[in-house]
C-alpha cells in the first residue's frame, strides 16, 4: 500500500513539475502541507521526493526544503525528452544552430518595441538574480523575443516548443553557492552584447555574440556537472 502511495505522491509532483504549476526553482509544498493533502505519513512523502530527485527534478537544500528544478522539455514536434548531459548537449547544439541565424536577422529585422522587450527582459533578470525561477523566465523571455525579431515565424515556433525548459536550472543556483551571482552577471553581459549587435544592425556581430553565449552555456553545463570536458573547454569572457 506505502508503494502505491509513493507512486501517487511521485505522479502528483512530477505533473505539476513538468506542467509548470510549480515552476523551475520554486519549492515545493512542505512536508506537512503534502501529508495533509495526500493522507500519508511523513515516509511516504520523503521516499516521493527521492524519486523526484532520482529523477532530476527535485533539488533539496538542507534547512530549505526541495525545489524544482527544470523538468524535462521535447523540442516541439519532436516528442524527445531532455534528461541526460548529453540530452542538453544536443539541444544547446540545436540551439546554437537555430538561434545564431535568428540573432542575424534580427538584426536587420527587429522593431524598437522589441528591441525594448529585449531591454527589459534584461532588466528583469538583474532584478530578480535572487530568484531563480522568476530569473529563468526572464532568460527565455530574452531568447524568444530574439526569435521574435527575426519576423520568422518558424524560429518563434521551435523556441516556443522549447518552452523555458530550455534554459537549465542547475542545483547551484538554488543554493547559492559561490560563484553564482556571477554567473548570472556573466549571461547578462553575453545577452547585452547580443543585444547590442541587433540594435547597432550588424547581422554578423549578432550571430556571432549568440553563438558565443551559448558556447559559453555550454561550458558553464559542463562545468556545473563536473564532465571531463570541463577541465578542457575555454570559456570566451566577457
Amino acid at each position: 500500500m506505502s508503494h502505491n502511495l509513493t507512486t501517487a505522491l511521485v505522479d502528483d509532483l512530477r505533473a505539476r513539475i513538468v506542467d509548470g504549476r510549480i515552476a523551475p526553482g520554486e519549492r515545493l509544498p512542505s512536508e506537512s502541507s503534502l501529508i495533509t493533502e495526500h493522507g500519508v505519513s511523513r515516509t511516504v512523502v520523503r521516499e516521493a521526493v527521492a524519486r523526484l530527485q532520482a529523477e532530476g527534478l527535485v533539488h533539496t537544500r538542507r534547512g530549505s526544503g526541495s525545489f524544482a528544478l527544470t523538468p524535462p522539455a521535447a523540442p516541439a514536434g519532436s516528442g524527445r525528452p531532455v534528461r541526460t548531459l548529453r540530452d542538453r548537449r544536443s539541444l544547446l547544439a540545436f540551439r546554437t544552430g537555430v538561434e545564431s541565424e535568428a540573432a542575424a536577422l534580427a538584426a536587420t529585422a527587429r522593431d524598437e518595441q522589441q528591441l525594448a522587450r529585449m531591454e527589459q527582459a534584461l532588466l528583469r533578470t538583474e532584478q530578480d538574480a535572487d530568484h531563480p525561477a522568476a530569473a529563468l523566465e526572464h532568460d527565455f523571455e530574452f531568447h524568444r523575443t530574439v526569435a521574435e525579431a527575426s519576423h520568422n515565424p518558424y524560429y518563434v515556433d521551435a523556441l516556443t516548443g522549447l518552452g523555458p525548459a530550455m534554459i537549465t536550472m542547475p542545483p547551484r543556483r538554488l543554493d547559492g553557492a559561490a560563484g553564482t551571482g556571477g554567473r548570472t552577471a556573466r549571461v547578462l553581459v553575453e545577452h547585452r552584447a547580443v543585444l547590442d549587435a541587433i540594435r547597432a544592425g550588424d547581422p554578423l556581430a549578432a550571430s556571432a555574440a549568440m553563438r558565443v553565449h551559448l558556447a559559453n552555456s555550454l561550458w558553464r553545463l559542463e562545468a556545473e556537472a563536473g564532465s571531463p570536458l570541463s577541465r578542457t573547454a575555454v570559456p570566451v569572457e566577457d
